[in-house]
């Protein structure tokens, strides 16, 4: 079991009074907890952790790669873009494709990447671009969330995405292989979230509710095509 499940396995955290212009927590819920996107987020990379095998592409930090990973993981790479973060050990930049090499990667893990680059279909393509031949990236956007206010001051935050605008989007680039799309969360979770409410101010059951109407995270499982033989 995730951090996160269990979490909200246990008896939920009473709720303040949300009739307020002021949001409970402006940090996504750390301040009170597991905030409840990574609840999605993780029961999704736990349930693929199979993926995450081989040599493995992460954005920003390893933390999943070696959470999900564990011994299958053979080489660990870090994406970061210019000027690099200490961790990185790829410099690069997905809407270019500049840094990134090419058929390299079994596993790429995509976590709430794609609001913060602007030219997202060019960085899906890249990340295509990037997998070795039946190659899998383990994606994740947000459908309702606030901004991010500190990815807008340094490099911006533009998008939000459906699972009818991801599947589209990932469909587009990885003609030939396989693309599935799943949407997470329901009003209850959507409303927690945008008052920056924690996985552990609800229950399992009303995080695990599914409402294709209350989107709040969408997950992306793509594979690259096998090459002809």
């Amino acid at each position: 079991m995730s951090a996160a499940a269990a979490a909200a396995a246990a008896a939920p955290q009473a709720w303040p009074d949300l009739r307020r212009l002021e949001p409970v927590d402006r940090e996504f819920g750390l301040g009170r907890g597991t905030p409840i996107d990574r609840y999605y987020i993780e029961q999704f990379l736990d349930r693929h952790r199979g993926d995450v095998c081989g040599r493995v592409l992460e954005v920003g930090d390893a933390s999943y790669t070696r959470r999900f990973g564990e011994d299958r993981v053979t080489r660990s790479d870090v994406l970061h873009t210019p000027p690099g973060g200490r961790s990185a050990t790829v410099i690069g930049d997905f809407a270019t494709g500049d840094g990134i090499p090419p058929n390299t990667f079994d596993c790429i893990i995509l976590t709430q990447v794609l609001p913060f680059i602007f030219d997202v279909r060019a960085a899906v393509r890249h990340c295509r671009a990037a997998l070795k031949p039946g190659g899998v990236v383990l994606a994740t956007v947000p459908c309702i969330s606030q901004i991010s206010q500190y990815d807008m001051e340094r490099w911006g935050d533009f998008w939000r995405f459906t699972s009818l605008s991801a599947r589209r989007l990932f469909e587009e680039a990885f003609v030939g292989g396989t693309v599935a799309v799943e949407a997470h969360g329901n009003a209850l979770a959507a409303t927690a979230f945008i008052q920056g409410l924690s996985t552990q101010d609800l229950t399992q059951a009303e995080l695990d509710h599914r409402d294709p109407v209350y989107q709040l995270i969408v997950t992306i499982r793509a594979v690259r095509a096998e090459e002809p033989t």
